[in-house]
């Protein structure tokens, strides 16, 4: 794992840290939340970006769209890990994006997508 991805994964880290301080507001702990699932985004895509340059992915799969990039990890990576980084990056993806109508991920889900996270990075560092 490089340096870039340890540290997002220390940003998620320190937004989900609880601050101690009295009765935090809804929308500033959905913001940290969503805060963290991005950091959380970027570290798998860098995971995903790393494997796929040490595999020699073409110029155009490394930089282009991210669904492009998970279809070319079936090929650079374990079958099961592919799969994990896919879900997971969806799942991410739909925790970062704001809707006037949604509060946004629960610090339980932004852990659950974390533990994930660390996981499937591990996978592919392998």
């Amino acid at each position: 794992m490089n340096q870039t991805i340890r540290q997002l994964l220390d940003t998620a880290d320190l937004l989900l840290t609880d601050t101690g301080e009295p009765a935090t507001s809804t929308a500033a702990t959905a913001s940290r939340c969503r805060g963290a699932a991005f950091a959380l985004r970027v570290a798998l895509e860098s995971a995903v970006a790393d494997r796929l340059t040490a595999h020699r992915a073409p110029r155009a799969i490394r930089e282009g769209t991210q669904r492009a990039a998970f279809l070319w990890l079936r090929g650079c990576a374990e079958a099961g890990a592919a799969r994990r980084a896919k879900a997971v990056w969806s799942q991410l993806c739909l925790g970062c994006h704001y809707h006037q109508y949604e509060i946004g991920p629960t610090e339980d889900q932004v852990r659950a997508w974390h533990a994930e996270v660390a996981a499937v990075i591990a996978l592919l560092a392998h």
